[in-house]
């Protein structure tokens, strides 16, 4: 073989070698999109999932029985509190966490978390104290959420 023809098979050779490279960049650029895209759905569902539970009380008229079992549920969660105004008691007392709801809605602080509820669920069923919720009554619950959407609290009012 001559020095020309080695020249030209190594020429190609390099040629072939750059191509793949090239080629294997492209595919690995182009994935790279599409598991940011899938990253970007799959939090957008979780967001979704995580506040499903708290959608049932968006707006609605339930019971005090009903409230009392939120107060169970939820009371343990970290940055999420209630608050549950009483007929008795119209100032309302918060459970969990007390969240700031004394500003405007469009406030940045609204929504955020000020610190632990004085609220004990035992107050709730004991018809002497000014928590007490009446199982047979009618509340209106209303979400607290804070600046970025995030749900942080639920109002309960006596209707």
């Amino acid at each position: 073989m001559s020095n020309a023809q080695k020249a030209l098979v190594m020429a190609a050779g390099i040629f072939l070698a750059i191509a793949l490279i090239t080629l294997a960049v492209v595919l690995f650029v182009s994935a790279q999109d599409s598991t940011k895209a899938a990253q970007s759905n799959f939090s957008n569902i979780q967001t979704e999932l995580s506040q499903t539970a708290f959608t049932v009380y968006d707006n609605t008229l339930v019971s005090g029985s009903q409230v009392v079992n939120a107060l169970r549920k939820f009371n343990d969660q970290d940055q999420f509190g209630i608050q549950v105004v009483t007929g008795k008691n119209p100032a309302g007392q918060w459970y969990g966490k007390v969240i700031n709801t004394g500003v405007p809605m469009d406030s940045i602080t609204y929504g955020s978390v000020v610190g632990p509820a004085p609220g004990r669920l035992d107050h709730t069923m004991d018809e002497a104290n000014v928590n007490y919720v009446n199982p047979s009554g009618k509340f209106r619950a209303q979400l607290v959420k804070d600046s970025s959407n995030v749900i942080r609290g639920i109002v309960f009012r006596q209707q």
